[in-house]
């Protein structure tokens, strides 16, 4: 198992993206839902830290991938830096139509990377 922190972040940022949609999960989805609703309380901090985690590991494609799911849930923080805040909200909003895709995509990549499939 390479459990680090790229794939846990990855496992995180696809929840956290995946709210809306965790509770038609048979069994557990409820439990998901509740957790993943909880993690909505700190959505812009760990938007934050998954762009930071995904620029440290750009090279790999989780890296990538949590890069455009911080800038998503970041989005609140974001758009307050002075200068860029405008492009970065325009940019966040044109993602965000994405948002499901990327959060399927997040979990996977980050489930499979630490199951050691990828």
């Amino acid at each position: 198992m390479a459990l680090d922190i790229t794939n846990i972040c990855a496992v995180l940022a696809g929840i956290m993206l995946l709210t809306g949609l965790l509770g038609v999960i048979p069994a557990f989805g409820k439990y998901l839902e509740k957790f993943a609703k909880w993690l909505g309380g700190f959505q812009g901090i760990l938007g934050i830290i998954f762009l930071i985690v995904g620029i440290i590991w750009f090279s790999w494609i989780t890296g990538l991938l949590l890069i455009f799911g911080g800038i998503i849930l970041a989005i609140g923080i974001l758009m307050t830096l002075p200068a860029v805040g405008k492009y970065i909200e325009k940019l966040a909003k044109f993602l965000g139509g994405f948002q499901t895709i990327f959060g399927i995509v997040l979990l996977l990549v980050g489930i499979l990377d630490i199951v050691e499939i990828i």
